[in-house]
């Protein structure tokens, strides 16, 4: 009886219907291209998608939190560039710096984004929409849409480091980029606060009912100015990776990419009112995305087509999601009126 209940409370979760597609994917992709399913491979899908895991994993503690941030992405161009700008200029730099300078700018500019939201008690997808659009348009206007590039030595060899070395049968080396330990370290760091600190929790309560926090006597300004700056710390630390991935750094290179994170989150079962999510779930929502992209990159299916299979995809897991959460509320309504 106890593994009956424990299988299907297991059933109940949106993530094992997740893993379950991504292991059918993998399937029937390695079947077209048996490159797929290779530990290479995985090594360069984990280092490849890096940049969106972490950001991801910033828009999941701000939706748990009952708030939504639209302007991560503008918010890592600013961190980006400045970087970028310092680095091209100023020979001086290094790695930690490098990393050091836009962790700071995302960190101020989600602090403000947070006193926004708080003191003008507006809605967080209408200050973070207008955030996005003023942090981008003076970019632009400084930059003047100039793009940089011609990185220090060490800047370039620095993407290239990795944990684990290992050899093709081509002879060609390849392991376990230090990008990926960042994104790993960011997730245990972050599932350390949610599961074992009273913030977690704090940010749990309010995304399941912030006027019931208030009236418990939660600091809802102290909690949004954490989601908000953890959110912008980790599109700081998401615009070094893009950089180091790309080598180069333009003023748009992000833009537009917000959209596709929050669908990685919301894919995992986050809840876009608020309260509810898992790491678990955004990390194979994130997984789901990456292994249709790479699959169908290994199949030289065009980029527009990618964009149609990851949007059908979005469109039938979201649609399964909304019919189970119907389920259970019919049921508890049932139960309810049974009572």
């Amino acid at each position: 009886m106890e593994t009956k209940g424990f299988i299907n409370r297991l059933l109940k979760r949106n993530e094992i219907y997740l893993l379950f597609v991504i292991i059918g994917l993998s399937i029937m992709l390695s079947i077209v291209n048996p490159n797929f399913l290779t530990l290479e491979n995985l090594f360069d899908i984990l280092r490849s998608y890096s940049f969106m895991g972490i950001l991801a994993v910033g828009v999941l503690v701000v939706l748990l939190s009952g708030g939504i941030d639209i302007s991560f992405t503008a918010n890592a161009t600013v961190a980006q560039y400045v970087m970028a700008y310092l680095l091209v200029n100023h020979l001086k730099m290094n790695i930690f710096l490098a990393i050091l300078i836009p962790c700071v700018i995302g960190v101020a500019l989600g602090g403000i984004n947070a006193s926004l939201i708080y003191f003008l008690n507006a809605p967080p997808i209408i200050i973070t929409i207008s955030t996005l659009n003023v942090y981008f348009g003076v970019l632009q206007f400084v930059s003047g849409g100039k793009w940089l590039y011609n990185f220090p030595v060490w800047f370039r060899n620095f993407p290239k480091v990795s944990v684990i070395h290992l050899v093709n049968p081509e002879g060609i080396p390849y392991g376990l980029s230090i990008l990926t330990i960042i994104w790993i370290v960011i997730v245990v760091c972050t599932f350390f606060i949610l599961r074992y600190t009273t913030l977690g929790r704090k940010i749990y309560a309010m995304g399941g009912n912030t006027e019931a926090a208030k009236r418990s006597g939660l600091n809802v300004f102290q909690i949004q100015m954490f989601v908000y700056c953890f959110m912008g710390l980790l599109a700081g630390v998401a615009s070094i990776i893009q950089a180091l991935l790309a080598q180069t750094v333009a003023p748009n290179a992000i833009m537009g990419r917000e959209l596709e994170v929050i669908a990685a989150v919301v894919l995992g079962g986050a809840s876009l009112a608020g309260g509810s999510g898992s790491l678990v779930g955004t990390l194979l929502g994130v997984s789901l995305i990456a292994t249709i992209t790479n699959g169908l990159t290994l199949m030289r299916v065009s980029s527009y087509w990618q964009n149609v299979f990851i949007g059908l995809i979005i469109i039938i897991s979201v649609s399964i999601t909304a019919l189970q959460r119907k389920a259970v509320a019919r049921r508890v309504t049932a139960v309810d009126v049974e009572e």
